[in-house]
């Protein structure tokens, strides 16, 4: 999971709840729309606290930021049922929510690790609303055969344990860099909080989704080859998708390669300011 650096918005960000066609959705934004929209998406277990480290500065250049809870995550809440979970109804959701920000300028999607694959599906689906595609650690399709392991053990848990359980069961498989006495005790009181407020359903869904996934590199390149700039960032490590095979994928689409030193798999949360301006700088780069 991402753990983000802090928790406080910077000021002339808000915490607010947006309304669209499906439903209203829990958003942080920051920013005027002076040179686009920036639609940022989280990953498995994630929440738009992940994104914090860059509202002020994609915003400080022009930016309208908004970071999302998707359906069932955090504070945006959604049904006990996995089937409102499916990949079509995620992307569905992705673009009922471009649909209300109705952007002029620019609208630039940014989805990292699961929130990679949801977008992608958002773009495969409609992709005029789009004028790039980010894909943030995460990969051609399911995740690495450790990753695996992990999520075959939390879909085994979820439907007979409390999540508060589950929670604690996950905290000692840990590997000792993400143990709780090395993160700030706001932070990791965040996290559990966070983690109890995701509707298992969702969790059971995605986990599923994450498993599964075809490899969708054809695809990827069918879009790129239109003309939309597509976008592949990752951190030098990366534990869900392995770097080689994220640089694999962005050769085989023709797109736009960044790696992040100093990061690991949410260099969103790592190394916030390069992010930022790795992002900045593939927003520059027009349609072909």
């Amino acid at each position: 999971m991402s753990r983000p650096p802090l928790l406080e918005l910077p000021h002339g960000a808000r915490a607010h709840r947006l309304p669209t066609a499906r439903g209203p959705f829990a958003v942080h934004e920051m920013g005027s729309a002076t040179r686009g929209t920036a639609l940022l998406i989280p990953g498995f277990t994630g929440s738009k606290e992940d994104f914090i480290g860059l509202l002020e500065p994609l915003a400080h250049e022009g930016y309208r930021v908004v970071a999302v809870d998707g359906r069932g995550q955090y504070e945006t809440g959604g049904p006990r049922d996995e089937n409102a979970y499916a990949p079509e109804e995620l992307a569905a959701d992705v673009l009922a929510v471009a649909e209300t920000l109705k952007a002029e300028h620019p609208l630039h999607l940014v989805g990292h690790s699961l929130g990679g694959l949801v977008a992608r599906a958002a773009v495969f689906r409609d992709r005029t609303p789009f004028a790039s595609l980010t894909l943030m650690s995460s990969g051609p399709g399911a995740v690495c055969t450790a990753q695996q392991s992990r999520l075959k053990m939390l879909l085994g848990a979820l439907p007979v344990m409390e999540m508060e359980d589950v929670w604690r069961a996950m905290r000692e498989l840990d590997p000792p860099e993400a143990a709780d006495d090395l993160t700030p005790p706001a932070v990791a009181e965040f996290l559990h909080h966070r983690w109890l407020a995701n509707v298992p359903e969702q969790l059971i869904a995605t986990a599923q989704q994450l498993l599964t996934e075809p490899d969708r590199t054809a695809e990827l390149a069918e879009l790129a080859a239109t003309g939309m700039p597509v976008h592949v960032l990752s951190g030098e490590l990366d534990y869900a998708w392995p770097v080689p095979q994220i640089d694999a994928l962005a050769t085989a689409i023709g797109a736009r390669r960044t790696v992040i030193t100093g990061a690991e798999h949410s260099p969103n949360a790592d190394q916030p300011q390069q992010t930022a301006q790795a992002l900045l700088a593939g927003w520059a780069v027009p349609a072909r």
